[in-house]
């Protein structure tokens, strides 16, 4: 358990680690080219070292040098695991390798700790079994853990539902180009998080694929392309920027992030625009982003481009004046824990007035008092709520380990950032 400080206003330079998103995209994309790439600037954390071990299981070299994977793909060769694969909670890894697994020579079962075993992957698998992949849940229930048969994809033309999540759009995407035939998938309903899907598609451009998007109804990845081994550099990641940036706003500070790209197709980058909404003064420029906090107001904002700082912004909101609605975040509660369900219990624990509904949240400051903080072994719980403790005293949060899942020296460098 680590006990947060409050601090005053806090003035701090901070350099930020590499996209987990860009990073596991850039492992398998890299593992499926034919040659040796080297991922310049990746995150080392849980989910990218569960990518890298499952890769190994299937024949591709992956070494970690220092600030650099280097990968020795295969070609779209690929081995049969010699025994089940275990990706621990890392959803990213078990959506992307769910499609390519198929393209090895044998069977496949993928496995992961208990919250991973509860997510569902129905969706994915039904596209899957439109191409004629018979992948299965193990246990029936739309679930892992799975049993993947290999021998390859024929492609051709699929519908695949956009409404939960757009890590099954991104795994047939990513192992597209290794289908037998040309692929079109069409999205049922309106997709959510396009930004992620923005994400592949800038990752597989970068490595030499072409993907036809349609308004994001419909993509075409004609086959017979195959990506090109090279050297790549990491994107820092924005999402991990955020807790540092509403350090400041929290505290009325100033903090300069550097390694941001402002043009960034993340859709977490569009948080500086909710900051601004919320009262803050934001300067951008290619080398550094500037922030400076000043009062804070509520705002009524859909976040569903940009899911992974929702719980940033709802702990900002225990500091502003007003009511803060967030709404357009239902996937949330398909995460590594119910988001959802997590706020309400955790910001009222502080004393936050919360109302929730299926894809909503509703908060207004209240009177707050000490509180240990359960995170539910969900990295983004822990970094999220530990900002509350900047403000109010006697702020504990359980778990910290899970912060290893994205930024495993979290800790370490926001205790820098006042101490």
């Amino acid at each position: 358990m680590i006990e947060i400080k409050p601090a005053g206003k806090i003035i701090a330079t901070v350099e930020c680690p590499g996209s987990k998103s860009y990073t596991n995209r850039a492992l398998l994309i890299a593992a499926l080219a034919d040659g040796v790439s080297t991922l310049r600037n990746p995150l080392f954390s849980d989910d990218t070292k569960y990518m890298s071990l499952a890769l190994e299981q299937f024949g591709i070299p992956v070494k970690q040098e220092d600030r650099a994977f280097i990968v020795s793909g295969t070609g779209g060769k690929l081995k049969t695991p010699h025994s089940e694969i275990s990706i621990g909670l890392a959803g990213t890894t078990m959506r992307f390798l769910t499609t390519f697994a198929a393209l090895s020579t044998g069977v496949t079962q993928l496995t992961g700790e208990r919250r991973m075993l509860e997510r569902p992957i129905s969706d994915l698998l039904d596209a899957l079994n439109q191409m004629g992949v018979n992948v299965r849940s193990i246990k029936n229930n739309g679930c892992p853990p799975l049993e993947i048969p290999g021998g390859g994809i024929p492609g051709g033309e699929i519908n695949l539902a956009g409404d939960k999540s757009s890590q099954y759009l991104t795994s047939i995407l990513l192992s597209a180009p290794y289908f037998d035939n040309d692929t079109t998938i069409n999205i049922i309903g309106d997709l959510t998080s396009k930004s992620y899907a923005d994400i592949t598609l800038d990752t597989m451009r970068a490595f030499g694929v072409a993907v036809e998007n349609e308004s994001y109804t419909r993509f075409r990845i004609p086959a017979n392309q195959t990506y090109h081994a090279g050297d790549y550099v990491v994107e820092a990641d924005w999402s991990s920027a955020s807790y540092f940036l509403a350090t400041a706003a929290i505290t009325e500070g100033e903090v300069t992030l550097t390694g941001l790209n402002p043009d960034s197709v993340q859709g977490d980058a569009g948080f500086l625009n909710v900051l601004e909404q919320m009262g803050c003064v934001i300067e951008r420029s290619p080398e550094k982003i500037f922030i400076k906090g000043n009062p804070l107001r509520g705002i009524n904002i859909n976040m569903n481009s940009m899911p992974d700082v929702v719980q940033t912004l709802a702990v900002m909101a225990l500091f502003a004046e007003g009511e803060t609605s967030i709404s357009g975040i239902a996937n949330l509660r398909i995460k590594e824990t119910d988001r959802i369900g997590a706020l309400k219990q955790e910001l009222s624990r502080l004393g936050a007035h919360v109302e929730a509904g299926d894809d909503f949240l509703k908060i207004r400051p209240g009177a707050y008092g000490p509180a240990d903080i359960e995170t539910y072994d969900d990295h983004r719980m822990a970094m999220s709520l530990a900002l509350a403790g900047l403000k109010i005293p006697g702020v504990r949060i359980k778990n910290p380990t899970c912060v290893e899942k994205s930024f495993p020296d979290f800790f370490d460098r926001f205790k820098a950032m006042y101490e």
